[in-house]
Order: C-alpha cells, then structure tokens, then sequence
C-alpha cells in the first residue's frame, strides 16, 4: 500500500483529514472545513477524495476524476484546503478501497512525529463509529473533529464509542492538545486522544439532494461554489 501511496512527506504541525466521496463537494464541506480550520488553527485540511469506500456502495460513483477535480475546484484560492488523492491508487482509478484506519496510518509516516493529525468528519458519521473497521486503533490514532448544527451535545457521541474508550477510573487521559479557549464543554477526553465537537455549522446541504436538483434541472446555484457549478454544466453530470 505504501508503495503506491501518492502523498509525499508532509511538514506540518497540524493538519486534519476530511474524507467523503464528495459527489458533489459542496458549500457544507467548506463551511465544515474552514470552521475547523480556523478554530484549531489548522495550517491545512486535506479533502480525501473517497476511491472505493467500503461504507456506499450505491452505484455508480461518479468516476474519481472528476470528483478530484469538483475537490480541486472549490479549493482553489481557500488558505489552507488542500485536495489529497491519497485513495487514488497506483493508477489513479481510485478503484482501491483503502480504510480511514489505514489512511491515517499512512499519513503518520509522513508527518513529523509531533505534528498534531485530526480527522474531520460529520456527527452522523462518527455515530456510525463501532461499524468502522478498527474503530479502538483508528480513535487512538488521532483527534477527532465532530462537526455538528449548534445545540448539539457530547452525550450522543459518548455513547456511540466502543467500549474501553473512556479513560479508567483512576487513570490519566491521553493528552489534550489545542483545545480553544472556552472549548472544555465541548471536547470529550478518550484513553489517548480527544473527539472535540463544533457545533457552530448551520449549512444544511446535501449531496444527494443536489444530484437530484442537478438531473431534474434544478439550479444548484449557492449548494456548490460557482467554479463547481459551472464544472458540473459543463461535464453534463447528474444528468
């Protein structure tokens, strides 16, 4: 896997991984990312464009490449929002199924070792957890990013961890890096790591719901960035 890992080394202090098939990437995925960003102070968020993932397997995806450039499309210009085709596989099909446990994995390799990773992703995801594969090894891996509508609570995300997670009665907590000032109330402390909530973003969108407005003809203008609009006309998907 390694081998054919397209991520070269990478020397930050922090960065956080936001997978998803991105089918489209849309304007809740950059609200999502830039809240992250900028409350954890982030030097970048790399968007992992999904190849294979082993959780949807609806069909058909639309083809990898022009996933990876909707990706690259809303990035553009945003300080610090990078596209990563880590899941592209040797040649770039994106056909290899590559488990978020094993992308962190491979990440850490590249990154100096006290360089703080996170992993972003949406509170319906990470309630799905204990479906994950490896879910102990992948939540002691890193720091995780919940990203939430306001009013949302740790007690669900509590729940949803495997068992063991929790520090032991008696037992210190792993270390908790770069927490916000004020952000106590909502950071969870694990075994070895911290799942910290955001629950400051009100973008409701849906990918699904655009695909469906995109093949009936309906305008998606303001659900994605305008060069994505415009790139989504012009390669007629959806349709």
């Amino acid at each position: 896997m390694s081998a054919a890992f397209p991520v070269p080394s990478l020397p930050l202090r922090s960065l956080a991984l936001f997978g998803g098939t991105f089918d489209p990437v849309h304007c809740g995925h950059l609200a999502a990312a830039r809240a992250a960003r900028d409350r954890f102070h982030l030097e970048a968020v790399h968007f992992v464009v999904a190849g294979s993932p082993p959780h949807k397997r609806r069909a058909p995806l639309t083809p990898y490449a022009h996933r990876c450039a909707m990706a690259a499309l809303a990035c553009a210009g945003e300080r610090g929002l990078v596209t990563s085709f880590a899941e592209a596989g040797a040649d770039f099909s994106g056909s290899a199924t590559l488990y978020s446990v094993d992308l962190v994995r491979e990440y850490r390799k590249r990154l100096p070792r006290r360089a703080h990773l996170y992993f972003l992703i949406g509170v319906d995801a990470f309630l799905e957890i204990r479906a994950w594969r490896e879910p102990e090894i992948l939540l002691d891996s890193c720091d995780f990013l919940v990203v939430s509508r306001p009013g949302f609570r740790l007690d669900p995300l509590r729940r949803a961890l495997p068992p063991g997670m929790l520090p032991k009665a008696g037992t210190q907590a792993g270390p908790a890096r770069n927490i916000p000032r004020g952000g106590e109330q909502e950071s969870l402390r694990l075994r070895r790591s911290t799942v910290h909530l955001i629950s400051s973003v009100q973008v409701d969108i849906s990918s699904t719901e655009i695909r469906r407005g995109a093949a009936s003809g309906r305008s998606i203008r303001g659900l994605v960035p305008a060069t994505v609009e415009e790139y989504i006309c012009k390669q007629a998907l959806y349709r």
